[in-house]
């Protein structure tokens, strides 16, 4: 069946011209409209032409999921085991092989790859597919790859994909590269805008898939969801309503979520086909509207709205925000609707609402906090990058890269010139966020790496980790898990190791986890990432480390080495009590006032009152400002830090960030009014939306 499928695909008919293109230039951009087949042949259509002889193709994909499914699919229609001549490498899992010559990976993983390996010398061609995502990780390899292909013009071709990028964009950001369209086989999709914006996006999305089951023929439903939370109350609500309908006027129906926490055999359901006379209901996130193609869906309802985590540098503070899609992501879950028959999409917003949608989505890095994007930057150490004049395709504001350079800064990761130091450089070699990295170093010092290992392992799980429990949601964790540590009063990082060493002494039995509400699958996953820090820092010590699982100590003890060196690592995320009750300063931040997250285990002492120093993982803008992930220190362990932040400077740190946001187009801070922000240096019509939405986004949120 595949293989009559992929006799159709439209890329095939391009063969010799890509070929032709790619031969004779270094970088080609490739616009492969949707089912046109760019992610599954070009790897191949390259191999065949013999790519492959002496190097490997690196396909990067934005999504760990994606990474996944499309080497095996590639795996499948090449008739070779996955692993080996086709594998693919995403975060804390490889399933590659000294044979493998199409490797399908994440562009972190690459990223990874090119601090050990700046040229990238294994590979002969890497291909960016799903460019027009814009994560923050692909952003960065464009402008490394508009570096790399000056170093490797002879041995090194560059792909850039995708559906609906901005070609040309990208064409004059490499030199005015060649751009190839190759047309995709849709069919027609009819589109039907609701009159009226809806009260609830569930519930109408609800009515909508129940009013297709009964009335329309076969063909299968993609529901777009904002997340897993609404995701699973969707499918709950479905299943229910399918139930009474009665029985034989209309066929079978199945209801299947599809989302990035998904385990891999559920994930896969959704690729197999239903059984005969049954229509698929696929609830699903945006993950489906690029990474993954799913046969048989004949029609789309979109409710118009999209899950996007958001930085505010200026106050140092992530939000999970539930905001409109752009008209980019509106073609494409529309278009996923007419892949194999005429279809239909079911908007349930107005048209009117539809055209004050932006053009694309606001790029990850204009929107994201850059700690690790500039200590990888500059752990690179290569003369011809400077990291405040890096090439972006959209560069980042000026108030992100400072706040990066801070975030650095107090951890020791650079010094008062804002140049790496030499921690900073072996920070850079752990596949963790900055903060992660230095407590990590830091409790090796101490002599307390093994509880270090496993707390990092358990903030490092994609997945959540407590059953029932939603990342945001305020759900009090003592009442459902009391029968778990506590933490010993000392706060979260304490409970999660407390939590592991428990596990560990009952032998990593699974069933121990469902005994005690924890999802088996992130508990699993968990331990096999404390396995691999462990031997990253054995490499990086280069001698004999114990990181062994430690068994749990006796109540009441203080954990005292591992606190300190959380202290050390979560430097910019410490917190001051505020002395008239329970709420909390930031000292990172002076300005923002927040308050421990209810789900926290952190105690109150005898007085009634919580510890007058905090870190905490990440502060977190719900119904406001809460910090997650909180653990208790002492107060003459703070003095170090409140000294550094007495004396930082940031224009000495940015080594001339004033100068440079006067030859790029940053976006700065201005004394106009909110509304009027000058964005007259931006490139184009579409950047300067995109920077007027994000800075009234940041004004916002600064005076909440």
């Amino acid at each position: 069946m595949w293989m009559e499928s992929k006799a159709r695909l439209p890329i095939l008919l391009f063969e010799e011209k890509i070929v032709e293109t790619v031969d004779n230039n270094p970088v080609v951009v490739i616009i492969g409209e949707t089912g046109s087949g760019k992610s599954t042949q070009l790897s191949q259509i390259l191999h065949g032409k013999g790519y492959t002889r002496s190097r490997c193709i690196a396909v990067t994909q934005p999504r760990r999921v994606a990474a996944v499914s499309v080497s095996r699919r590639v795996s499948q229609e090449l008739g070779v085991t996955l692993g080996k001549e086709v594998g693919y490498a995403i975060r804390f899992e490889d399933r590659t092989s000294d044979e493998t010559v199409i490797k399908y990976l994440t562009d972190g993983v690459l990223l990874r790859e090119s601090l050990s390996d700046p040229e990238l010398k294994p590979y002969s061609v890497i291909i960016l597919d799903e460019a027009h995502e814009r994560s923050l990780n692909t952003d960065i390899l464009l402008g490394l790859m508009k570096r790399l292909i000056k170093i490797r013009p002879f041995n090194l071709k560059v792909l850039i994909t995708s559906a609906t990028l901005d070609g040309e964009k990208v064409s004059r950001f490499f030199s005015n590269c060649p751009i190839l369209n190759v047309p995709g086989k849709l069919f027609p999709v009819e589109i039907e805008h609701s009159s009226k914006m809806p009260k609830s996006y569930i519930e109408d999305s609800l009515s909508t898939a129940i009013e297709i089951h009964v009335r329309e023929p076969a063909g299968d439903v993609l529901i777009f969801m904002t997340g897993q939370d609404d995701i699973e109350k969707m499918v709950a609500k479905l299943e229910e309503r399918i139930q009474t309908l009665e029985e034989g006027s209309c066929m079978d129906a199945m209801v299947l979520p599809l989302h990035g926490s998904l385990p891999p055999e559920l994930q896969v359901r959704v690729f197999t086909p239903p059984p005969l006379n049954c229509r698929r209901f696929i609830v699903a996130t945006n993950i489906a509207e690029t990474s993954l193609t799913v046969d048989g869906v004949a029609y789309v309802i979109d409710a118009g709205f999209v899950k996007q985590r958001q930085y505010n540098p200026l106050t140092g503070m992530y939000s999970l925000d539930v905001v409109q899609i752009s008209k980019v992501q509106a073609t494409q879950r529309a278009g996923r609707a007419g892949r194999t028959r005429p279809g239909k999409c079911y908007r349930l917003y107005t048209s009117a609402v539809y055209d004050e949608f932006l053009d694309v989505t606001i790029p990850e890095i204009q929107r994201s906090s850059l700690a690790g994007t500039v200590l990888y930057l500059k752990s690179l150490d290569l003369p011809d990058i400077d990291i405040l004049k890096f090439d972006f395709l959209d560069p980042p504001s000026a108030e992100s890269l400072e706040d990066a350079l801070k975030q650095l800064y107090l951890i020791d990761a650079i010094n008062e010139d804002g140049s790496i130091t030499s921690l900073g450089r072996t920070m850079a070699e752990l596949p963790l966020e900055p903060s992660l990295s230095r407590t990590l170093l830091e409790a090796n010092e101490y002599g307390c790496l093994a509880q270090a290992l496993t707390v990092a392992a358990m903030l490092s799980a994609e997945t959540l980790l407590f059953l029932g429990q939603s990342k945001g949601v305020g759900k009090k964790r003592k009442q459902t898990l009391s029968h778990l540590p506590d933490g010993s009063g000392w706060g979260d990082h304490i409970q999660l190791l407390q939590i592991y060493e428990l596990w560990d002494q009952a032998d990593y039995d699974i069933n121990w986890c469902k005994d005690n509400n924890l999802q088996v699958r992130g508990m699993m996953f968990v331990k096999d990432v404390r396995v691999q820090l462990s031997d990253i820092m054995h490499k990086i010590a280069k001698g004999n480390l114990d990181v062994r699982s430690s068994n749990r100590r006796k109540e009441g003890q203080d954990y005292r080495a591992l606190r300190k060196a959380l202290c050390s690592g979560y430097a910019n995320q410490l917190a001051e009590r505020m002395m008239r009750h329970n709420g909390y300063r930031t000292l990172g931040y002076k300005s923002q006032l927040a308050q421990v997250h209810p789900a926290s285990v952190l105690k109150l002492d005898d007085d009634g009152k919580l510890p007058n120093y905090v870190v905490y993982h990440e502060l977190i803008a719900t119904t406001r400002p809460f910090m997650r992930n909180v653990c208790a220190v002492e107060s003459h362990w703070v003095g170090p830090i409140l000294a550094k932040l007495d004396k930082l400077d940031i224009v000495k740190l940015s080594g001339g960030i004033k100068k440079v946001s006067d030859e790029k187009p940053l976006v700065e801070n201005s004394n106009q009014p909110e509304d009027a922000v000058d964005i007259a240096l931006l490139s184009d019509d579409r950047n300067a939306k995109i920077a007027a939405a994000r800075e009234r986004f940041l004004a916002r949120q600064a005076h909440r």
